[in-house]
């Protein structure tokens, strides 16, 4: 009897886990709202203002809801968490800054690029313009970025240091924990805008990426529609608006 009872749990569990899927579009439009991931810590991207969440790719985000003809309803947590939760049927869409890796596409399905970007090197002094100048030197990073990918690549660094938030590496700099602080360009534009006393200087470029939405491995019926909300988003202003707004140009990929 407690065999057959283990047996009859282990079919139910199998027959739960092969019911598990990511919503397809179809579903997503009868339930009427699409459920969206961000991190809401990476200003100007996604960001929290008191308790709005807002920044570029939360208001892309609700135009492409809007395009599709859904709501949308955002979850707000850590970035290494967020891809694991789609894989996990937690949400439908994440949209966070993530650039595209052949790792990550092993992982899960990217949209086409909702704009470019790359890595630069910031410190306090200029002294740091370039990759090999990164030798024998402390870095900051966030956990799980592509930044931080990179940076431990690259051959003769001291220490990667990685934090859980983007901001709290940037901290680290500002406080001389490390020597550089390697991020996006346009969210250490939007810091060196936003705090021109801290007197951080920008080096070069320590790679480019194209940055896009992810939806769950294989799920090409919400990566085909998000793609064709996209790309009327970009020809009918509304991206080129957003984008303004927020980073003072066009992103999109050229």
């Amino acid at each position: 009897m407690n065999l057959l009872k283990t047996l009859l749990a282990i079919a139910a569990g199998f027959a739960v886990a092969a019911s598990a899927h990511a919503r397809t579009f179809e579903e997503i439009k009868s339930s009427g709202k699409i459920i969206a991931a961000t991190e809401g810590a990476y200003p100007p991207f996604n960001y929290f203002q008191g308790s709005k969440l807002t920044g570029f790719e939360v208001e892309l985000g609700e135009a492409l809801a809007k395009k599709m003809g859904v709501q949308i309803e955002w979850k707000a947590l850590s970035f290494d968490a967020l891809l694991a939760g789609l894989r996990q049927d937690r949400w439908d869409m994440v949209i966070a800054s993530f650039g595209i890796t052949e790792e990550r596409a092993k992982a899960v399905t990217f949209t086409d690029p909702h704009y470019c970007s790359g890595g630069v090197i910031v410190t306090k002094d200029g002294s740091i313009r370039t990759p090999d100048q990164l030798a024998g030197k402390t870095v900051a990073v966030q956990t799980g970025s592509t930044y931080m990918e990179n940076v431990r690549k690259l051959p003769g660094v001291k220490e990667v240091k990685n934090f859980p938030q983007d901001t709290d590496a940037r901290t680290a700099l500002i406080a001389g924990r490390v020597d550089a602080w390697v991020s996006d360009r346009f969210v250490v534009k939007a810091a060196m805008d936003g705090n021109p006393s801290l007197g951080l200087k920008t080096g070069g470029y320590l790679f480019v990426e194209k940055i896009a939405t992810a939806v769950k491995k294989g799920n090409t019926s919400l990566a085909t529609q998000i793609n064709k909300a996209l790309a009327e988003l970009m020809a009918d202003g509304t991206y080129q608006k957003i984008s303004e707004k927020y980073l003072k140009e066009d992103i999109r990929c050229k």
